[in-house]
């Protein structure tokens, strides 16, 4: 577990309404991390993942630009210690 760390990530801008939790969780089970992602209130999106260093930056470049029909405005990035509470990557409603 040393090596595993969490990312938690807020993403801003045009990205509820445009299948952006479904392709985060696409991308996030192609890189074999596991988590979750979800719309907020606030019309952000978040998203909680655990894996590699390098699986989680991918991730995080990937949320960068987001999913075809999404604007990314902006992510805040919060870096943890991964707690092993996930078996898969899901969205949550």
């Amino acid at each position: 577990m040393a090596t595993q760390q969490r990312l938690n990530a807020i993403v801003h801008g045009r990205v509820q309404g445009v299948n952006f939790r479904y392709y985060t969780q696409q991308q996030a089970q192609r890189l074999g991390l596991v988590g979750w992602v979800k719309n907020r209130a606030d019309t952000t999106v978040e998203v909680v993942a655990e894996g590699s260093p390098a699986q989680l930056a991918a991730l995080l470049d990937w949320l960068h630009e987001g999913s075809p029909h999404a604007r990314v405005d902006e992510v805040e990035v919060f870096w943890q210690e991964a707690t092993g509470e996930f078996s898969a990557f899901t969205v949550r409603y």
